[in-house]
């Protein structure tokens, strides 16, 4: 899916990633087509496979591959999911000014417009370039992820394995979240400044006290 972003800001240029040179990708590509694989949960530790790396890919586009999944094909060697370039989880979506999620795939995104948890007024961040944009700016993504609200999740093709549930971004929840941290950053203000015109308001009564009893 073709997509376009301006260039991101300098801050977040750690974040790109260097690709291999073309016949390693290749040679690297075929082991991994060639191998079963199994998908271990981050949540909680549940393991799917063996399946061909095909399906792990269709999970991947289909959110149901989240950032702190790890795959292997020994289970042996665990990696997280994000460093297996070939499932291009490549996008992270900014909750904040400091929290992010993923990174994870287009595919991903737009099951997560389906679902309503982004929307076009949503930042992301392409972790090869650096290059940073609004959902809407990426009109192919946002218009087919708005076409399919409200539809059922992808259909699962013929044969395919029983595979994860779909990794939700809970960002309503991270809201939640930061209008309670925000309130309750307000109310503490308000506390201390109580306490304060109280203990003036203390001192004064002190002092008329003292004055009446001389």
């Amino acid at each position: 899916m073709a997509v376009s972003c301006r260039p991101d800001r300098p801050s977040l240029s750690r974040l790109c990633r260097r690709r291999l040179p073309v016949r390693h990708r290749q040679q690297s590509e075929a082991r991994l087509v060639n191998q079963s694989w199994f998908l271990r949960k981050h949540e909680d530790g549940s393991t799917f496979g063996p399946v061909r790396f095909d399906q792990i890919a269709r999970w991947a586009a289909t959110a149901q591959i989240a950032p702190h999944d790890t795959l292997s094909n020994d289970r042996q060697t665990w990696v997280k999911a994000p460093m297996v370039a070939q499932l291009g989880m490549d996008w992270l979506v900014e909750l904040t000014s400091e929290h992010y999620y993923g990174p994870t795939t287009l595919g991903a995104l737009q099951e997560f417009i389906r679902l309503g948890e982004i929307d076009g007024e949503t930042l992301v961040i392409n972790t090869r370039n650096g290059a940073r944009c609004k959902i809407q700016e990426m009109p192919q993504l946002w218009e087919t992820g708005r076409a399919d609200a409200g539809d059922a999740q992808t259909e699962i093709q013929l044969g395919d394995p029983v595979g994860p549930a779909v990794a939700r971004m809970s960002i309503r929840l991270q809201e939640q979240i930061r209008d309670l941290e925000q309130s309750l950053e307000e109310e503490r203000r308000a506390l201390t400044e109580a306490e304060r015109r109280y203990a003036e308001l203390k001192e004064k009564y002190d002092t008329v006290i003292q004055r009446a009893g001389t």
